[in-house]
């Protein structure tokens, strides 16, 4: 699917550096699936840090052993 959108050149430029990308098309296609990927990681951090918060400090240290 296409998409007529105004960018950033210098957000651009400086993500394509980091992402190592070559194109503008790789470079938002990247940067989409990196967001995508850290929003998933997000929503599993959380859900075992509301476990964790939720555990006795004997069931913690059980945890951890």
């Amino acid at each position: 699917m296409k998409h007529l959108i105004d960018l950033d050149e210098d957000a651009l430029l400086a993500a394509r550096a980091t992402l190592g990308t070559s194109t503008i098309r790789a470079t938002v296609n990247e940067a989409l699936r990196r967001a995508a990927a850290d929003s998933d990681r997000e929503a599993r951090i959380r859900s075992s840090l509301d476990t964790l918060a939720s555990m006795t400090a004997f069931e913690r240290a059980d945890a951890w052993a």
